[in-house]
């Protein structure tokens, strides 16, 4: 699968990009920065899991909200289904994360 696939609104980077960069750019051995990056992650996800929120000052807060039960109705039949309560996971972006999102169209330009 090819890596830096272009979206909508711009390319998609993935996690291996990322480390390749942090690990030049920190003179570090690729393998401890994949392990120290999914270390990270695997942190986050039991903090969420456990129903906690996270904040990484400027950067953003997650955070799980209840989603309540609802009526939907399926294209395809028409028919109404029920779709039951579910948690999920929300993203609510930090004050650097919005000054560089907005600017992100003028440094493609």
């Amino acid at each position: 699968m090819p890596t830096s696939v272009p979206s909508a609104l711009g390319k998609t980077t993935t996690k291996k990009e990322i480390v390749d960069r942090i690990a030049a750019e920190m003179n570090q051995p690729r393998a401890d920065v994949k392990r120290t990056i999914q270390a990270f992650l695997d942190e986050v996800i039991e903090e969420l899991g456990r129903g906690n929120r996270l904040e990484f000052r400027d950067f953003g807060v997650f955070e799980i909200r209840e989603r309540a039960a609802r009526r939907a109705q399926n294209p395809k039949t028409l028919e109404q289904v029920e779709v039951p309560a579910r948690k999920t996971v929300k993203f609510k972006t930090g004050r650097l994360m919005k000054v560089r999102v907005d600017g992100a169209e003028d440094d493609e330009g």
